[in-house]
């Protein structure tokens, strides 16, 4: 398997904040307002999944998690 770079794990973390930030602002009625709620539960599915999948990854680094495993809590509770 290829070692992965400070600048990809880097960049996983701007995608994981991006997630979050996509959650929250879903989630608020900031985002996706005009959508229908079938669509704005998917986009919050797969980004909470996303959450998931990178949270349980370990880049050796000591990243705080907490906004990440908050928007996945608030996303598993979010209904559309």
């Amino acid at each position: 398997m290829d070692e992965i770079t400070a600048e990809q794990i880097a960049q996983h973390y701007t995608a994981m904040g991006h997630s979050v930030d996509l959650i929250n602002a879903i989630i608020a009625g900031d985002a996706m307002a005009d959508d229908d709620a079938a669509d704005k539960q998917d986009c919050v599915d797969r980004n909470v999944e996303h959450l998931e999948i990178m949270v349980a990854k370990d880049f050796g680094t000591s990243e705080d998690m907490t906004a990440a495993n908050a928007a996945i809590t608030a996303g598993k509770a979010y209904t559309a």
